[in-house]
């Protein structure tokens, strides 16, 4: 969600604070602010409703001067978007940037209220500006007044505190919301995401929860939740700088669609040879876990749930173990059962999704065997905290609405699939290679899928004037049709539902005319003759068909009906392979329309809160 950038350095950093917010403009957002402290120890800063760029021309007319400063995108919580909501928040000599909600911000708020405050916003945010001020009063250090701050607040948080009257430091507290420090040479850097300090330095380390750092030009100081010193590892990144530039593309997702076959390429690396499953590249003591597993929890949220609910036909069918899929933000709300010897899977773009990394945490009290992330972003929360990290490496995502992520996601658990199988007895040699030479296609599949987005934007021009569509699939297709009406809703902003095709005749029926059309995921399987069936449902009933189909499925277009043939591909992989049309779908439907197709209203691409 929200985006922070900090540096101490003795250059100028305002120009590097803004391009950092510019970096991090991929994570959803509605107002930025940044302040600097010039070298009379004055406090300037600069806040603008909207984007980034009106932010960058605003300190383009006047110049921020300094070499400390922090900056931040915020995404709407507490109190609507608008400059005196933006951050960051100043009390008196004190400027703070936050990420996260305070939980108890209102209990707070009148506390200070009573000690004289005054509060020019609705934020959450203001509150740890102000408890900073106050507790300068008493604390020795920056460092000790916001460790003392910090008990105080119940909630969630990555924030970072700036003093004018001591601009040689700035202090970073992080609880359940990601922070991270690049270093430099001379200089120092803190921000929400490495991606904003790629232009800066490659060298980082990420903050653990709990701990507090104090940074200045030539240190780095980590204190742990406990208030002790901590030693935390130094990482090199090995991100492209230009990961967030979108090239000969016109938008990030349209990048991120087409880098699929790449993206795939690089998650099998390593993982899979000619013939079997290197169970070993899943992860330090992953044979030892995985022989043992006769169940797996999945627990995700959004796109990464939609890729679960796909997993869990092959967990079973192909492995024959049992696999359950729960909303993150449910599983850790409710009252469950933990079965014996349970793998409890997390999936995340991020690595950083609350409710994920909720879930992660107290299925850890609840007696499950293991925990296993997949996941795209080394040094994420859900990785550190993960007995085994099966890491994506799809790249940098860019666009709010996940594409190579969810691909990925699918070739990964594909894998876990077959070395579990493999392990428990329940896939043999025969059909183990079966799944490899079909993984191993799947670049070259989707290169195939890739070809027909010509056809499906000239396709997209009747969606034009549609309010709804209904999306069906059956077995495994059904999440594929679920991940394809969230793409359409969340980019084009028209009502997308997704029903397993069987369920038509159950209340869906209701809603087909010839305004609504409906999109079918059509593959050949042994299900193709009942797709066929509920297929008739639809035309019998006037409504609009987009048939997505391979060549041997015996489709015929008719009036009031669509047939987009697609190649035959292996059975087993088909279900990646068909999620990519109906992102070009969406992709389409949404520039027709007019949105911002990588900055969906309303949404964000880390999903950082509750």
């Amino acid at each position: 969600m929200c985006g922070i950038v900090g540096a101490v350095a003795q250059r100028d950093v305002a120009e590097i604070l803004i391009n950092g917010l510019h970096r991090l403009e991929y994570r959803g957002y509605d107002s930025a602010g940044l302040a600097v402290v010039n070298t009379a120890c004055e406090l300037q800063r600069v806040r603008c409703l909207g984007k980034v760029k009106a932010l960058d021309e605003a300190v383009e007319k006047n110049p921020l001067i300094g070499g400390t400063g922090i900056a931040h995108t915020r995404w709407a919580t507490h109190g609507e978007p608008s400059e005196a909501n933006a951050h960051p928040h100043v009390s008196g000599d004190f400027a703070v940037v936050h990420n996260g909600i305070i939980e108890n911000h209102e209990e707070l708020r009148e506390m200070l209220k009573a000690r004289g405050y005054v509060f020019s916003s609705q934020t959450d945010t203001e509150v740890i500006a102000h408890l900073v001020e106050w507790e300068m009063h008493s604390a020795p250090s920056l460092l000790a007044a916001v460790q003392s701050v910090v008990r105080q607040l119940t909630g969630a948080y990555g924030m970072v505190v700036m003093n004018r009257a001591d601009p040689t430091r700035l202090v970073a507290a992080r609880s359940g919301s990601p922070l991270v420090i690049g270093l430099g040479i001379g200089e120092n850097f803190l921000a929400s995401d490495q991606l904003a300090l790629l232009s800066v330095t490659r060298r980082f380390i990420f903050l653990e929860e709990g701990d507090i750092a104090e940074v200045t030009r030539r240190t780095v100081d980590i204190y742990d939740v406990n208030g002790n010193k901590a030693n935390r590892e130094t990482h090199e990144s090995n991100l492209e700088n230009d990961a967030a530039e979108k090239g000969k593309f016109r938008h990030f997702m349209q990048k991120e669609i087409f880098e699929q076959p790449t993206a795939l390429i690089n998650t099998m690396e390593g993982r899979i040879n000619h013939s079997n499953v290197i169970v070993e590249s899943i992860g330090n003591g992953a044979k030892e876990i995985l022989e043992k597993v006769e169940h797996v929890q999945i627990v995700a949220c959004g796109t990464s749930y939609n890729s679960g609910m796909v997993a869990r036909y092959w967990f079973e069918s192909l492995a024959g173990v049992s696999c359950d899929v729960e909303i993150a933000s449910e599983f850790r709300y409710r009252k469950f059962v933990t079965r014996p010897n349970s793998l409890l899977l997390t999936l995340s773009q991020s690595g950083e999704t609350a409710d994920t990394l909720a879930a992660l945490r107290l299925a850890k009290e609840k007696g499950y065997m293991a925990a296993m992330t997949i996941c795209n972003v080394a040094g994420s929360s859900l990785v550190r905290e993960s007995d085994l990290a099966f890491m994506t490496r799809a790249g940098v995502e860019i666009g709010v609405a996940s594409t190579k992520a969810f691909t990925t996601q699918l070739a990964a658990m594909l894998i876990l699939v077959t070395a579990i199988g493999k392990l428990n007895g329940n896939i043999s040699a025969e059909k183990e290679q079966e799944i490899i030479k079909a993984l191993q296609s799947v670049p070259a599949e989707i290169e195939k899928a890739l070809v027909f987005d010509k056809t499906i934007e000239k396709l997209a021009e009747d969606f034009a004037e549609k309010n709804h569509s209904l999306f069906l699939g059956r077995g495994e297709y059904y999440p594929i049709a679920m991940e394809a009406a969230l793409k359409l809703k969340e980019i084009s902003y028209i009502h997308a539902e997704a029903y397993a095709a069987g369920e038509l005749k159950h209340g869906p029926l209701a809603l087909i005319d010839a305004d609504m059309p409906v999109i079918v995921v059509a593959p050949t399987n042994d299900l193709l003759e009942k797709v066929k069936s509920n297929i008739e449902e639809v035309r019998a009933r006037g409504g609009q068909l987009y048939v997505f189909a391979d060549k041997e499925a015996g489709f015929t277009e008719t009036a009031g009906m669509k047939i987009i043939t697609m190649p035959t591909v292996n059975e087993i992989t088909a279900p990646i392979f068909y999620t990519i049309p109906m992102q070009l779908l969406s992709y389409h439907v949404a520039l027709i329309k007019g949105t911002d197709v990588d900055q969906p209203r309303n949404l964000a691409k880390a999903v950082t809160v509750e």
